[in-house]
């Protein structure tokens, strides 16, 4: 019996919260716990929704992204006040990548709103530019209907993050069981799915035409193709259309990279091979992605004047800011494909299958020389340390069909990203990929990791972390421990910051870096204190042995750790953005 009695058919208000997230299929929340959000953690334990202890809010926030990434399905990440300002970067970044978290604040009281309450921030404002909804619950009656338009608004068009608000007297407060329950929608107990934009049929004719009397015709996907659950529908298009297909940059969850229609990042540095192909266009279509800064806000050189670029958007929220297209639409991805595929079917289409195989000659000959390159440098490097592109390539040789691999940090991670592109030319089907978002967050690697784990049990998981990014985020390792999650971590350990002082060498006078130096960090020696097993790899030649103990620990229910000490090589992206930073710079 309950030491405090409640009145028959009534329930706290952080318990009716619970229960309207049960209804609308909430199955997995993260949290610190903390005494605002007891009530609301009292209505998890009783619809017996998972709920995740984190040792900090961030880790939290960024446990529950990686979850809704992987399952395309909300998640929660529910904290204090306090804990809310821990965990706004983690609202950053599934807002960059669009992920549909629900993030709900225990807030000061709402009757003394204004007056200097216990923990009274302003939550909602705060989050308001992070989210695509913000907003305090002010009535105990209407939390089923704040929870209902949370989610709706999250999933509906292009998905983001969201956020709610429960004032603690409202959190603490009683009140009838079916509060509510008397206006519409009667019954909220259901998972129904979000709306789909479908095309104007004139305006889609037109542009259906464009691509299919193209000669040199280009897709690129991005994040909408993803939560809308087309991808597949554009793998199967490309390989009937003979259209090659480039994934925005950030964003590899598309097609697989050993995939006959994958060609790579739309980004001329990480792989240039995407300058031939956007260059020697006709027709450019972004599918479900922005025209924003790293697609050069739809200019040339890299999209040129006499490429027609359409951009096709499932919600007019991610549309109106494609004003640069030449044509635009407002359709659901998968239907435009599937209009696409249906003029293919009738016969009236200008294939080119000369264009399509010339633009996988270019990948084919780009992994090539980035090998020979990888292994001149090898030759010619005398301490005997790694290059990280080594590092990322080796890691994926140990993995198998199925695993996943997820990747932290600023030169690791785009050394990683280059690497996944030459092993899936290669024949490595990686089971998924996680990293940063667009804004390469750090300190995301460990929970996407774990992430991984609790979503994919059966799959291996392994993180490629650089040391600086272990640093930001590895203490949710304990997770790991908590929850009985093992992953693999490896360390790309160069000792700093090496993707700020690279960019410092070339922009300062003196040619040197400063203040981005770390001391000789024992991290297999941390993850070895808390109970799991740890190595240290000083050469290539020590590595594959490594590894394989560290996945068979892993395999054991024992989390690992294989601290990697490796060169500082400025990857292709961090050199042009230290050009691009000089040459924008205002004198």
């Amino acid at each position: 019996m309950n030491t405090i009695q409640r009145a028959k058919n009534r329930l706290r208000g952080g318990n009716l919260l619970a229960r309207a997230l049960h209804a609308r299929g909430i199955s997995h929340v993260f949290t610190l716990s903390g005494g605002f959000c007891n009530p609301a953690l009292e209505g998890f334990m009783e619809c017996g929704t998972v709920v995740v202890n984190c040792p900090h809010e961030q880790v939290a926030g960024h446990l529950a992204d990686g979850h809704t990434r992987i399952t395309r399905r909300p998640s929660v990440c529910l904290v204090g006040p306090e804990g809310f300002a821990n965990a706004a970067p983690a609202m950053m970044e599934a807002w960059g990548e669009r992920s549909p978290v629900v993030f709900i604040t225990g807030s000061s009281t709402l009757k003394r709103d204004g007056a200097g309450g216990f923990k009274e921030i302003d939550d909602v404002a705060i989050a308001a530019p992070l989210t695509k909804y913000s907003a305090r619950i002010t009535d105990g009656a209407r939390i089923g209907e704040f929870v209902d338009r949370a989610w709706k608004i999250a999933t509906a068009g292009y998905p983001g993050p969201v956020h709610l608000s429960l004032p603690v007297d409202i959190m603490f407060s009683s009140f009838d069981e079916n509060a509510g329950g008397d206006e519409r929608p009667f019954n909220r107990d259901r998972n129904d799915s979000p709306p789909r934009a479908w095309p104007e049929p004139t305006t889609l004719e037109s542009i259906v035409e464009w691509v299919a009397t193209a000669t040199r015709p280009v897709f690129i996907g991005g994040h909408g193709v993803w939560w809308s659950g087309g991808e597949k529908k554009l793998e199967a298009a490309a390989a009937a259309l003979s259209i090659p297909v480039f994934n925005v940059p950030y964003h590899q969850k598309l097609l697989g990279e050993s995939s006959a229609a994958y060609c790579g990042l739309a980004d001329i540095h990480q792989y240039p091979p995407a300058a031939f192909a956007l260059d020697k266009s006709d027709v450019v279509v972004l599918l479900g992605g922005r025209l924003d800064n790293q697609m050069n806000f739809g200019n040339p050189p890299l999209f040129p004047a006499a490429t027609k670029l359409i951009c096709v958007n499932g919600s007019d929220e991610e549309l109106i800011h494609n004003r640069a297209a030449d044509h635009r639409l407002l359709s659901d991805p998968g239907a435009f494909v599937d209009a696409l595929l249906s003029r293919h079917a009738h016969g009236d289409w200008r294939s080119n299958t000369e264009w399509f195989e010339l633009n996988r000659q270019k990948r084919g000959a780009w992994v090539d020389d980035t090998l020979a390159d990888l292994q001149r440098d090898a030759e010619t490097n005398g301490d005997g340390k790694m290059h990280p592109l080594q590092l990322a390539l080796d890691v994926q040789a140990a993995l198998a069909d199925g695993d996943y691999l997820v990747f932290d940090g600023g030169n690791t991670h785009f050394w990683s990203e280059i690497a996944v592109n030459i092993a899936g030319w290669r024949g490595r089907k990686l089971g998924g990929i996680l990293h940063p978002g667009s804004f390469s967050m750090l300190g995301v690697g460990v929970p996407f990791a774990l992430s991984a784990k609790n979503t994919r049990p059966d799959s291996r998981v392994v993180l490629i972390s650089g040391d600086g990014a272990f640093l930001s985020g590895g203490l949710a390792i304990e997770t790991a421990f908590q929850e009985r999650w093992p992953i693999v971590v490896v360390i790309d350990n160069n000792g700093g910051l090496d993707c700020i002082s690279q960019q410092q060498e070339r922009l300062f006078a003196s040619g040197r870096h400063f203040a981005t130096d770390f001391r000789d960090i024992p991290f297999e020696r941390m993850v070895q204190g808390l109970g799991g097993h740890g190595e240290r790899v000083d050469a290539r030649a020590q590595l594959a042995p490594a590894l394989r103990r560290a996945l068979a620990a892993a395999g054991a229910g024992k989390p690992a750790c294989v601290n990697v000490k490796t060169r500082g090589v400025i990857s292709p992206i961090v050199s042009a953005v230290t050009d691009r930073r000089d040459k924008a710079s205002i004198e």
